[in-house]
């Protein structure tokens, strides 16, 4: 008798925002080679259309939306979606976010205002809608994970990321709590976040930046060694793939007893 894989995701249907690029763009097509069908959501739906264009050429099944995760009724129009292509919703990786760095005495409060309503209002409602249709009770009933990404700067201090890094403790916090009370009124979600360290996107280039806008570094050269080569005991950084496996074991039956957790994904980054 053929073993089960538990880390298959045939038959499940999942949704990733902030897919057209980076960290999302791995996880959704992760989640599609796992054998999901996959929702891509963006603002930027063309790339999104063509990602799901080339899954489907490669046999996959997936499908775009463009969607303002901060927006209500995006989140509506995205479980109207769900609805009509397979009437079902087993995953949300709720990924989308933005970067903004700088000294504390610098930051205005429009950029805390706008950061924290992209980096933490969308996973609010993306937990909410998910808890409304993945229960028992909901329009799909089936229970579900949710993946929020959060970041290791919602574990430590780093120069630079105060406001970044309240955000992402936010969504840490959120995690846990929302958590608890799904497993406590039988809902059935899973609720874990994940928190990349210094992944090789376009973020990584901005945190170098900060570097040397702050006055920490000389260079974006000298703030590439001081964070890979001193501060990652592991030397490198970490890929987009290197997050997307962490979301997929998340994702997947493999952490069926798995819930309120924070898994970090940082070459030792934090262990250090």
């Amino acid at each position: 008798m053929k073993e089960n894989n538990p880390f298959s995701l045939q038959g499940k249907v999942a949704v990733v925002t902030g897919a057209a690029a980076g960290i999302g763009k791995a996880c959704a097509q992760r989640m599609a080679y796992s054998g999901a069908s996959v929702l891509l959501s963006d603002i930027d739906v063309a790339a999104c259309q063509r990602l799901a264009a080339e899954l489907n050429e490669q046999g996959f099944d997936a499908r775009a939306i463009q969607q303002d995760v901060v927006l209500e009724e995006d989140w509506q129009a995205l479980v109207a979606e769900l609805k009509q292509w397979h009437n079902r919703w087993d995953i949300l990786v709720n990924n989308a976010g933005i970067y903004i760095g700088g000294r504390l005495e610098d930051n205005s409060v429009e950029q805390l205002t706008r950061i924290h309503e992209v980096n933490v209002q969308s996973v609010f409602l993306g937990l909410r809608y998910a808890a409304e249709t993945m229960q028992p009770s909901g329009c799909f009933g089936r229970g579900g994970s949710v993946i929020n990404l959060s970041s290791i700067a919602g574990l430590i201090g780093v120069p630079g990321h105060s406001i970044y890094g309240a955000t992402k403790g936010s969504v840490r916090s959120i995690s846990k709590h929302s958590a608890v009370e799904f497993a406590r009124f039988g809902y059935g979600i899973r609720v874990n976040s994940l928190h990349p360290g210094l992944i090789d996107t376009a973020m990584a280039e901005q945190v170098y930046d900060d570097f040397v806008d702050v006055g920490l570094t000389q260079s974006r050269e000298e703030a590439s060694a001081v964070l890979e080569q001193q501060m990652i005991p592991m030397g490198r950084l970490g890929t987009a793939e290197d997050i997307a496996n962490a979301a997929l074991f998340l994702a997947s039956d493999a952490s069926a007893y798995i819930s309120g957790a924070e898994l970090t994904v940082d070459g030792g980054f934090t262990a250090a």
